[in-house]
Order: C-alpha cells, then sequence, then structure tokens
C-alpha cells in the first residue's frame, strides 16, 4: 500500500491576510484565491500571524492588509521584514457596501479587507521614515498643544462671563494674555475660595502650555537648521505666506516631494480638490472634498489669507475671484495658487521670486 504524504506545500499559490488592528486583539481573515478559509481572533504580534501562516500554508506568497489607524506603521514594517508583503490603507480607499456600514463588526471589517485585497482594489498610502515619523510627531505635538492652550484660555473668559466680570478695556482692545492681563486674573478675587481656586488652577494650566509651547517651537526652530531641513526651509521662507512653523509642517507632512507623480496629485493629498459625483451625463461638483490632511489644508489656506496681503499676483487673482464667488470659495483657489509655488519651490530647488503686477 502507498503511504500517504500529509505534507503541506502551498508553492505558487497566494494567501491574503486581512488585519483589523486593536490594541489587545486582531481580528484576522485568511483567503485563498476567492476562497475564505478562516476568521479569528489573535494576540496583537506580527511574529505570531507569520508563525500561524507558515505552519498551515508553507511556501505560499503572503500578502495582507490593515487600515491605517494609531496603530500607525510599525505593523507594517515588522511584517515586511518578516517577509509579508503587506500595505496600509486608507480606510476611506476601501470599497464597503451598505450592509457593511450599517453592521459595521471588527470580523466584517477584516473579512472586507482580506476580499478587497485579494481582487487587487486596494492600494497602500505612503509610509514615511521612522526619522520623519519622529519628526513630524514633533509638529503635531506642537498643533495638540496649541489647540489645548485656547481651550484654557476659553474656559477663563467663559468663567469670568459666567460671573458677570467685565474685561477692563485697556485689555479688550489690546491683545489678550499679555502680562498685565494675566497679572489682572491672578489678582481677581472670587466670593469663596473654591472660586479662586478653580481659577488659579486655569491660569496654572496656561501659563504651563504657553511654557512647554515656548520650549517646543524652540526645539522645531533647532530642528529646521539641521542639515536635512536647511536647504529646503529657506526655499520655502522665499514663498509669500509661508512662516517657519508652516515650512516645516510642510517638510515633514509632505517627506519626499517627488513622491507626488504631479501637482494635481499633491492637491489630492492636501485636500483642496472638489468634491464631485456624475449621474448619467451629468457632473455634479459638491465643493471642497472631505479627505484631507487636517494640518496642511488647515494651514494653507491661512496662509493664503497673508499671501494675498504681500504678494501683488496673489492680491490680483484673489480680487478677480471674490467677484465670482464668496470670498471662502476664491480663498481656496488662492490657496491652490499658493501650494503651486510650494510645489515648484521643492521641486526645482529655486527660491520664489516675488511677483509684480504690470
Amino acid at each position: 500500500m502507498q503511504a500517504q504524504n500529509y505534507e503541506l506545500n502551498f508553492a505558487g499559490q497566494n494567501i491574503y491576510v486581512g488585519l483589523d488592528t486593536h490594541l489587545k486583539s486582531w481580528k484576522v481573515t485568511i483567503m485563498l484565491e476567492k476562497l475564505m478559509l478562516k476568521t479569528f481572533v489573535q494576540n496583537p504580534e506580527p511574529e505570531k500571524l507569520v508563525e500561524h501562516l507558515k505552519q498551515n500554508y508553507p511556501g505560499a506568497k503572503y500578502y495582507s492588509a490593515y487600515e491605517a489607524s494609531y496603530c500607525g506603521f510599525w505593523i507594517h514594517k515588522k511584517l515586511v521584514a518578516l517577509g509579508v508583503n503587506n500595505i496600509v490603507v486608507n480606510p476611506a480607499d476601501i470599497p464597503t457596501t451598505d450592509k457593511e456600514k450599517k453592521q459595521k463588526e471588527d470580523k466584517r471589517d477584516s473579512r472586507k479587507i482580506a476580499r478587497e485585497l485579494q481582487k487587487g482594489d486596494l492600494v497602500g498610502i505612503y509610509v514615511p521614515s521612522d526619522e520623519n515619523l519622529e519628526d513630524r510627531a514633533l509638529l503635531r505635538l506642537r498643533e495638540t498643544m496649541t489647540g489645548d492652550l485656547v481651550r484654557y484660555k476659553n474656559r477663563v473668559k467663559s468663567t469670568l462671563h459666567f460671573y458677570g466680570i467685565k474685561i477692563p478695556e485697556e485689555f479688550a482692545k489690546s491683545s489678550y494674555w499679555s502680562k498685565p492681563f494675566i497679572k489682572w486674573l491672578e489678582d481677581l478675587k472670587f466670593k469663596q475660595e473654591s472660586g479662586n481656586k478653580k481659577m488659579e488652577m486655569l491660569l496654572n494650566q496656561v501659563k504651563s502650555l504657553r511654557a512647554s509651547l515656548l520650549t517646543l517651537t524652540h526645539e522645531i526652530k533647532k530642528l529646521s537648521k539641521t542639515e536635512k531641513y536647511k536647504t529646503n526651509v529657506e526655499l520655502l521662507l522665499s514663498v509669500p505666506g509661508i512662516g517657519l512653523i508652516f515650512a516645516m509642517v510642510l517638510l515633514t507632512e509632505l517627506d519626499i516631494i517627488k513622491r507626488f507623480d504631479d501637482f494635481d496629485h499633491l492637491c489630492g493629498y492636501v485636500g483642496l480638490v472638489p468634491s464631485t459625483g456624475s449621474t448619467g451625463d451629468k457632473e455634479i461638483v459638491r465643493g471642497i472634498t472631505p479627505r484631507e490632511n487636517h494640518s496642511l489644508r488647515t494651514m494653507m489656506i491661512e496662509s493664503a489669507w497673508v499671501a494675498i496681503r504681500v504678494d501683488p499676483v496673489l492680491s490680483l487673482a484673489y480680487a478677480k475671484y471674490s467677484k465670482q464667488r464668496h470670498e471662502n470659495k476664491a480663498i481656496i483657489k488662492i490657496a491652490r495658487k499658493l501650494l503651486n509655488r510650494i510645489y515648484y519651490v521643492l521641486r526645482t530647488k529655486n527660491k520664489y521670486v516675488l511677483g509684480v503686477v504690470k
């Protein structure tokens, strides 16, 4: 009698793995071509997943994908190092049925990712280097802390308003949060000690955040003078409306400018393109796209407002656009022009020369 051979060999086969990643566990779905093999839960360890794949599907080529999230890219880099062809995908790029939207669960999400990966419909996003991610985190921390500072300042002002305490005219007409204004806040006396304690703690948070932001800004300035950034920072500062902080945000968020095939690709990444749809022969434009790099789009629009005051060409363009549409829509077009200048100086390594209207 011929002996049976139980040795597995998946040589020439492709195994597709959809991952729904969470802090304490992963939902994993494994597919073989169009056959859904299994869905299971495992600990959040790439090594465990690869061990399972090699033990159960030896010799196959392994492909996996997971959604970009708070997990970052360490999972991707570990899986690639272990021999898995992994990609990280934008959640908005994963085709989803109406049923999947209304009955969302982790198991269904991992199956959806595996299914679309097998069909070849998923495209991975750009994965930055570890060095770039750490520099980017420094700039994003500044954005977060600035938001925290604004919230605490608003809490102080809302406390004053709640108790009917008016800000003196000398401070109301000038910018808030000068040393004299903070001294006035510190000298305020409420009827109860609890009210005094609340104001004291709010002011302590404001002062602490301001000090931390000052230190953080100093560190960003030091980073901007390193060999990695110095030349590109000087190029960007030649563009009207671009300051040092925004220049560093641009360089850390964009990383390598040549990764964008063209200017339209860059506009799509920042979020300065319209949201469109079509029905029959009719195309519908719904306004600016909800897909964006929030930090970049916000700062691009803020810089556009500055640029139209210092660049004569942009001033003239804004005057023309604002006659045709609302000023908020006109400034979006200016932001695109400003982004084009940024794209130009980073691609060509030439400083921007301020235009003169003839």
